[in-house]
């Protein structure tokens, strides 16, 4: 799982950091540090940190070969 956060759109709310704090994190009142590769293990806090977001900034690619898209599946 890679995440990505567009950090000029992050607001510092820190519903991310809330949800996933092994993930998100805030550091100071309005700087967020992230890890771009959590494991799988955090995959559903991280699912639901991105989907609480208000302003949408975090993007989460899930790599492995079951989330693939069908051709992707067959190589």
């Amino acid at each position: 799982m890679r995440v990505v956060v567009d950090l000029s759109r992050c607001e510092g709310y820190a519903q991310c950091a809330f949800l996933a704090p092994d993930a998100f994190r805030m550091h100071g009142e309005e700087a967020l540090m992230y890890d771009p590769n959590p494991d799988d293990g955090r995959r559903d806090q991280v699912l639901r940190a991105a989907a609480a977001c208000p302003v949408q900034a975090i993007l989460v690619d899930l790599l492995e070969g079951r989330d693939a898209p069908a051709e992707a599946q067959s190589s």
